[in-house]
């Protein structure tokens, strides 16, 4: 009996070392949890707010909720999968954190494309649970009303904090900024010829916007995106795009600072979120009340021809466009 229970004990560690320290779950699921305060484990119905960096397992990082300045926000709904990540998070309580790794062969099924870029037998998950506020046998209205004050405090801190944000962006990069009314900081790092842009001109830029952690989340060119490991999309074309200015098509912030630049100049913005997003935010990257910052270059300026229609967009990009006013 000792010899077997000796045995079982070998075989426990070898399989543990094999897999890095990681526990295997069901459906092939792999964790590591590496905090566990005791805190009850998140369940169906639960509200919870984390962070979490998704690699993969040649330590290519595809998104990371630190370099946004806010957690991503998760109403816990009904498990669709064994072995998937929210299988993974289920496992953990307020306060825990953990690393899981996940099968890409079990991501993309089912008619779920997998990106061609994507390399590596495991997606890795590494997550830290920062707030739960458990459903249990709370009445709706009670539920949701502390979602909202929970929400509510996350976005006053965040607007609170925006200010040295952008400070210490432009200390950390030594910008020898000048700041118009609107609040808009902005530096000629390169200056052009000829006149300048005015409204209704169409605009050729190409342009790379940056997270006051430095991570750039678009951009136009391709050299800046394979040389700072940004995921390429599938048939992606990087070029210049254009943009009617002044016409409010585009974020405040780059409605004035495109009219600062005369062709072939090169300017740095430093959008504050009054002229950007506001306390909206864009998406799961550019959380509320968050600056932005943008490096741009004019290409050249078109004049508006008054017998043909208005430019349009290239396809392939999504410029930061004009927040809806609530």
């Amino acid at each position: 009996m000792k010899r077997k229970l000796m045995f079982l004990a070998i075989a426990a560690t070898a399989f543990a070392s094999c897999n890095g320290g990681f526990k295997k779950g069901d459906a092939g699921l792999l964790y590591n949890i590496h905090t566990s305060k005791g805190a009850p484990h998140i369940k169906e119905g639960d509200y919870v707010s984390l962070n979490m960096v998704i690699k993969t397992d040649g330590d290519s990082v595809l998104s990371n909720s630190y370099d946004a300045g806010h957690p991503i926000l998760i109403p816990m709904q009904k498990l669709q999968s064994k072995g998937d990540i929210m299988a993974g998070i289920e496992m953990l309580g307020e306060g825990d954190s953990a690393t899981f790794k996940i099968s890409t062969d079990s991501i993309f099924k089912g008619g779920v494309q997998r990106p061609p870029n994507l390399k590596g037998k495991y997606l890795v998950f590494q997550v830290a649970v920062a707030k739960v506020i458990a459903k249990g046998a709370l009445t709706e209205q009670v539920f949701r009303d502390r979602v909202q004050a929970y929400i509510k405090t996350l976005t006053d801190g965040m607007k609170a904090a925006e200010p040295a944000k952008i400070k210490k962006y432009i200390a950390d990069h030594n910008l020898k900024v000048t700041t118009t009314p609107s609040g808009l900081n902005y530096v000629i790092t390169q200056p052009g010829t000829g006149p300048t842009l005015a409204a209704h001109d169409t605009a050729v830029v190409n342009y790379t916007g940056r997270l006051p952690s430095g991570k750039i989340f678009e951009t136009s060119v391709k050299e800046v995106a394979i040389k700072e490991k940004q995921p390429m999309e599938p048939g992606r074309q990087y070029a210049p795009i254009r943009i009617p200015v002044g016409e409010g098509r585009v974020i405040p912030g780059w409605d004035e600072g495109l009219q600062l630049m005369n062709k072939g100049s090169k300017i740095t913005l430093v959008i504050p979120s009054d002229i950007a997003y506001k306390d909206q935010g864009a998406g799961n990257l550019i959380g509320p009340y968050t600056p932005i910052i943008f490096e741009m270059e004019l290409i050249d300026i078109v004049k508006p021809n008054p017998n043909a229609p208005k430019p349009a967009v290239m396809p392939q990009m999504a410029p930061p466009t004009a927040p809806t006013t609530k």
